[in-house]
């Protein structure tokens, strides 16, 4: 069972989730509330929560450890959603919790990097969603892969990968104050060769 999806028919606390990263891009969870306020009828959003349930580990310790859609748990959980829907992609729960990290760690359902792309310890994880920081290059990520800058990918972290690329080529103060203007940026990087490593690249094709 441990790579098989199985839906939880019972709703799952928000706030009893465990992130397996230590930011997100405020700016997509802004953009995911905005959405959900226009689901305005109770069905409406049933129907959304219904089709987009999280991803999650079960862990040694009987708790659900989120490994995607921690953008939208962020979401649900500043509007207000006291209750989610989950999704067990994995099962861990026979690990020795000393374990456990480096079990998710080895199937690449943790990414333990801070604001500043730097690794940290597994303790440092938030214990809750409403902990999450920001990190605004990973919404400078994010808008970029749908402005087509490069393409959806199965790697995981893929965006945080992006992220830290940026990070590397433009100011934090530039995405902070200026998005549109730091875009522009983004999206001449992307095209470069020195961007081809990075999942999704979709740079004009070589001569060669």
């Amino acid at each position: 069972m441990p790579n098989t999806r199985e839906p939880s028919l019972h709703p799952v606390p928000i706030l009893s989730l465990r992130p397996t990263q230590m930011t997100v891009g405020m700016r997509e969870v802004e953009e995911k509330r905005t959405r959900w306020r226009e689901h305005k009828s109770e069905k409406k959003r049933a129907e959304l929560l219904g089709r987009h349930m999280i991803p999650v580990v079960h862990g040694p310790d009987e708790r659900y450890y989120v490994v995607d859609h921690h953008h939208l748990a962020r979401a649900l959980h500043d509007e207000g959603v006291k209750d989610i829907l989950v999704t067990i992609i994995g099962d861990l729960t026979m690990v020795e919790r000393d374990a456990f990290w480096g079990v998710m760690d080895n199937k690449r359902w943790v990414y333990p990097y801070d604001a500043k792309g730097e690794r940290r310890h597994f303790k440092d994880l938030p214990k809750s969603i409403a902990d999450l920081k920001d990190d605004p290059f990973r919404s400078l990520a994010g808008e970029l892969r749908r402005a087509g800058g490069f393409a959806k990918d199965t790697t995981p972290f893929s965006e945080f990968l992006w992220a830290d690329f940026l990070r590397r080529k433009i100011s934090r103060k530039s995405v902070e104050n200026n998005f549109a203007g730091a875009m522009e940026k983004a999206l001449a990087f992307a095209k470069g060769h020195d961007a081809i490593y990075l999942p999704g690249w979709c740079g004009p094709a070589s001569d060669d």
